[in-house]
């Protein structure tokens, strides 16, 4: 039975928590946001993410924060704060529905003819992405999905390279929940940075890629194309 008071209840790693709650939300960082009181969806995902979903908007959240964050749920009221101590603060007045489900590894996105043959380009010439980039591996699991390419700089560190037609937000998202994974990989060599390429990237996700430390790399598929690989092959 769902808890009807908001009342605390243990959590689940690895599982995706659902809970839909007559809820007001308060962001508190370098800026202010209310959401005054509504029937909600309150998303807690495996890798820690925690967004805030109304019945409209399609996929996109109302306020969300990414992680790693820390969730500390006190009777009637969530607070939820991330690395730089910005918090979303989660007034449940009724819940309406609270359940967790454990999902398991999800085989990724199964990419369309561009940008599967732009991955196969770049792990080709991984240097076009960046200046002494070295592929270690294709496809690198994380356990919330693979990382497309998994590179090496000429400082020997760690480089993730997420690959996209177009960079756009969801894409700075996703590569930003995959370093999370990395870092807490103990085979490999650290620091791990992360680089979103595409043949185009937002404005929007460059800001947000510049605010997570990530790297941004605009790369021309027509171009790549008449590259020789910088791998040697046998013919």
């Amino acid at each position: 039975m769902p808890a009807r008071n908001g009342a605390s209840r243990p959590r689940y790693r690895d599982r995706m928590r659902l809970v839909i709650a007559r809820c007001s939300v308060d962001y508190v960082g370098r800026l202010t946001a209310h959401l005054p009181s509504a029937v909600r969806l309150v998303l807690v995902k495996a890798d820690g993410s925690v967004s805030i979903h109304a019945d409209g908007r399609a996929y996109k959240p109302l306020n969300w924060m990414s992680p790693p964050c820390a969730i500390a749920e006190e009777p009637g009221v969530w607070r939820v704060t991330n690395k730089a101590a910005e918090q979303l603060v989660i007034t449940l007045e009724e819940v309406l529905h609270d359940s967790t489900h454990e999902l398991g590894v999800d085989p990724g996105l199964r990419k369309d003819g561009v940008e599967a043959h732009l991955q196969v380009l770049l792990a080709d010439r991984p240097d076009a992405i960046a200046p002494g980039l070295t592929l270690v591996r294709r496809e690198y699991e994380t356990g919330i999905g693979p990382v497309d390419l998994l590179c090496r700089d000429s400082d020997g560190s760690t480089v993730a390279v997420e690959i996209k037609r177009k960079g756009e937000i969801d894409g700075v998202e996703q590569l930003t929940r995959y370093l999370v994974r990395l870092d807490a990989d103990p085979a490999l060599p650290h620091p791990v940075r992360g680089i979103l390429a595409a043949q185009s990237i937002t404005p929007q996700a460059r800001l947000l890629a510049a605010d997570r430390g990530l790297g941004c790399a605009v790369v021309d598929y027509d171009e790549l194309r008449g590259l020789e690989p910088s791998i040697p092959t046998l013919f």
